[in-house]
């Protein structure tokens, strides 16, 4: 009854063996009907839980993260095995995704029915989903992947899973079946992009069709298991307007960060982890103008630039035999040659924060670029540390005097204890007086208190400088009164 299905089917992307899948897809498989059979023990409170909440949300099934009791979780296995028993993967092979949902929802349908399981129409939609999810997508985190309100997701081992919403970190219900189930789930995602993890390569960063960053470590050096970490990137695109309305800048703030991205000041966004440093790097280049040729380098592409003439370079790691890697220098030197007008540097970590200095100081202006640091003077301290470590042998003075013709904004960013996300600096740099470099803050972030909740108070305010030195930039670009008025503004 259940041997291998012998029917016409159509030429699709081929899918994958147990072991590999394919990218991930989005179904909404058709209900199948509850077997009539004998009763198998219940769901679980968890899962009862989880279906009447799913029901009064009008079966929003992406926006919680669903309770699974044991019980459920020794079912999908049951049935998931079952399947694999009984599907025929050189056909399935052939059909495109939709037509694979189908046919994998008919034949759990009939397992079910054969496996006298009981279950509610609903919970038997979900089973469906999840197993759908395990051949053809990311399996567990799939419910995750869909919800908009979570930035992160971190997979320690098969049965703990962590996300962030809101900026507070909470462990789900969400489990794989096993550590190789998670393992797989890692090689499907990094493959995708032309990489491998494994024993020999167990640290790989990779990104996801939509642009979220991964990165995984495998045993052994993850002792627990494999360790899948991802920054999710919203659907919708964060502006600079938006940013004002959660309160990351004031509006006059704004208006001051909108005249140094468009008026082509080299800046360097800092801050720390999770604070926000690539989302505010993409808001800033929503200022380059169209007419402009920009080269991005990213260690895994994430920036999502809008302008119609972008050029994205991504570096590579060594293969087996410990060739072909392709730093980030690689990148940023060879960008020199690609006539850019704007370099945009995803993170600068290591020795190619000289390269991007130089390309600053020699034509390249409006260049970008993020770095790890707790404050604009600490980012300063930074690159002068990275440009120490790249062996150049310069003078300490030489490369500040580097930093000063180079740099003209240092934008700080910070996540705060409630897991708000603000600018808490817009930071000029000024000259260099003796062997210190001179800054000077445009706009600061104050904190006042916090309210009962815990969450943090604090106002953006401006110190009152009324010409800051990028003033005769502004002007060569028509922009003085734009800069006037928002400065005059936030006083």
């Amino acid at each position: 009854m259940f041997g291998k299905r012998d029917q016409t089917l159509a030429p699709g992307r081929p899918a994958a063996p147990p072991a590999e899948a394919e990218a991930a897809i989005v179904v909404s498989p058709k209900a199948a009907k509850p077997a009539a059979a004998a009763p198998s023990p219940p769901l679980g409170a968890a899962a009862g839980q989880a279906t009447r909440r799913i029901a009064e949300t009008g079966g929003a099934t992406t926006q919680i993260v669903r309770e699974q009791s044991d019980y459920y979780h020794a079912t999908k296995t049951t049935i998931f095995n079952a399947l694999l028993n009984t599907i025929d993967l050189s056909q399935l092979a052939q059909l495109d995704q939709k037509a694979a949902a189908e046919e994998i929802s008919d034949i759990v349908a009939e397992l079910v029915a054969i496996k006298n399981v009981s279950m509610s129409v609903s919970e038997q939609e979900h089973l469906v989903s999840d197993i759908i999810n395990d051949v053809l997508g990311y399996g567990p985190l799939e419910p995750l992947l869909a919800r908009d309100d979570i930035a992160d997701i971190m997979v320690n081992g098969a049965n703990r899973v962590f996300i962030e919403v809101g900026g507070k970190v909470q462990l789900t219900n969400v489990r794989f079946r096993d550590n190789q189930q998670l393992m797989n789930i890692c090689q499907r995602i990094v493959s995708q992009v032309g990489r491998r993890v494994d024993e020999s390569s167990p640290i790989c960063d990779a990104r996801l069709p939509d642009g979220s960053r991964v990165n995984v470590i495998a045993p052994p050096l993850a002792l627990d298991g494999p360790t899948l970490t991802i920054r999710k990137f919203r659907r919708d695109k964060l502006t600079m307007k938006t940013l004002v309305e959660y309160g990351s800048i004031s509006p006059e703030g704004a208006r001051v960060l909108g005249v140094i991205g468009a008026c082509r000041c080299n800046v360097i966004i800092s801050g720390g982890t999770g604070s926000g440093k690539t989302t505010l790097l993409n808001t800033l280049t929503a200022f380059i103008d169209p007419t402009e040729r920009v080269v991005t380098c990213e260690d895994a592409a994430e920036l999502q630039l809008q302008q119609p003439h972008v050029v994205r370079l991504e570096t590579r790691p060594a293969n087996l035999e410990g060739q072909g890697a392709i730093t980030m220098r690689d990148l940023v030197r060879n960008c020199l040659r690609m006539r850019p007008e704007r370099i945009i540097v995803g993170e600068v970590r290591g020795p190619e924060a000289f390269d991007l200095l130089q390309a600053m100081n020699t034509g390249h202006d409006g260049s970008m670029g993020t770095l790890h640091a707790n404050s604009p003077r600490e980012a300063i301290g930074r690159v002068e540390s990275m440009i120490t470590m790249g062996g150049y042998g310069l003078p300490s003075k030489t490369i500040k005097d580097m930093i000063v013709g180079s740099v003209d904004v240092i934008i700080q960013a910070a996540r705060l204890r409630d897991g708000s996300r603000r600018i808490t600096h817009i930071t000029e740099v000024v000259g260099l007086e003796g062997d210190v470099v001179v800054t000077q803050d445009l706009f600061v972030y104050d904190i006042t208190g916090e309210d009962e909740r815990g969450n943090v108070i604090g106002r953006h305010r401006s110190t009152g400088i009324a010409r800051p030195r990028f003033w005769d930039r502004a002007r060569y670009y028509g922009l003085e009164r734009e800069l006037a008025e928002a400065l005059d503004a936030a006083e």
